[in-house]
């Protein structure tokens, strides 16, 4: 059974239900399988050996969302080849593709986990009631072990991006 966390995120103060269990720091990291822009499947073990920055949002056609994403984008040009920065949401992959190609997002891997929200459940960012994402942040190193977890408590507010920066500068040496 799906473990169901009522008020684990709110709009505007206003309680939301998430679903699936929140990952924490030490734990391996779960698996997944998105879809790519162009289709493709994506897993987890695509990028094995390197360290993950995976940065969660709602929708991308909102304004927190595209300022994390941009964000995302532009610090993946710093972070170097050991580094993977992966955004995921659930919007649709070819509504993900219009807007990458709006935004100018290039160093990014944009994802949806549109199909059956495996991702979501597996990291517990699945907003039930929106058929959303929470806003989250994790880092997962070259070991696929969990370092970093952000779990943002309120959709219109943007996640601690220095202190997951500062952790993949810890792991990615």
């Amino acid at each position: 059974m799906v473990k169901e966390r009522y008020g684990a995120v709110t709009i505007k103060g206003k309680p939301l239900t998430v679903l699936g269990e929140p990952v924490s720091v030490g734990d391996k990291a779960p698996d997944f399988t998105l879809v790519a822009n162009d289709m493709s499947k994506v897993t987890l073990a695509d990028s094995a050996g390197k360290v993950r920055l995976i940065s969660v949002v709602p929708s991308l056609d909102t304004g927190i969302c595209d300022a994390q994403t941009r964000r995302m984008n532009e610090e993946a040009a710093k972070l170097g080849d050991n580094v993977v920065v992966l955004t995921v949401s659930a919007e649709h992959p070819f509504n993900q593709r219009r807007w990458c190609g709006a935004a100018g997002i290039d160093r990014v891997q944009v994802l949806s986990d549109h199909m059956d929200m495996n991702f979501g459940l597996a990291y517990g960012t699945y907003i039930k009631e929106w058929r959303l994402e929470q806003r989250a942040i994790f880092v997962v190193d070259a070991n696929d072990t969990i370092v970093y977890v952000e779990y943002v408590p309120e959709i219109a507010q943007h996640p601690d991006y220095e202190a997951a920066l500062a952790a993949v500068s810890e792991v990615a040496g």
